[in-house]
């Protein structure tokens, strides 16, 4: 393999890891030394590609996300719909959170981005003793709602509205 290919490899091995690629891995990796490495992670930061080195090895930084919070409502029974909507229109759903009028802000994690999440989250809700945190202030509810580009975001709040789940707020 050439040096343009040997680094696209390290490129590939780096993206397709989902935890920092040491120096010593990569070199074993692609058979050529930990310098080379090093000089080949320098060149291919030279040319715009955005490595990080951690002390644990190179990891990929990932872009920034567009964001946005949406507040929505709807029953029990259109829960799926909802987060299905978000996630087949390309974004993830980080959080739910409620304002509570004792309480405040109550939030949880969701980190819901795919079909598969979706159904993993339904069936816990069907499965445990809780129920959905919407039903603390009648259906009410916000997610942060993240996506590649505002556009998408743009995209899900036509569809969350077209549904009739979107709450707009007077200003």
């Amino acid at each position: 393999m050439n040096a343009v290919q040997r680094r696209e490899e390290i490129l590939k091995l780096i993206e397709d890891s989902s935890v920092p690629v040491s120096g010593s891995v990569l070199s074993k990796q692609v058979g050529v030394s930990r310098q080379i490495i090093v000089q080949d992670i320098a060149l291919l930061k030279a040319s715009g590609v955005d490595i990080l080195s951690t002390n644990k090895g190179y990891v990929l930084q990932t872009p920034e996300r567009a964001s946005r919070v949406m507040k929505v409502v709807h029953s029990d029974d259109e829960v799926g719909d909802e987060l299905n909507t978000v996630v087949d229109l390309g974004g993830t759903v980080e959080n739910v959170f409620v304002w509570h009028r004792i309480y405040g802000k109550i939030e949880a994690q969701l980190s819901i981005g795919s079909r598969r999440n979706v159904s993993e989250y339904l069936e816990s809700l069907k499965t445990g003793r809780s129920s959905p945190l919407k039903n603390v202030t009648s259906e009410y509810h916000y997610h942060t709602i993240t996506a590649e580009t505002e556009e998408i975001l743009d995209l899900i709040e036509a569809e969350l509205d077209k549904k009739g789940y979107l709450v707009r707020e007077e200003i």
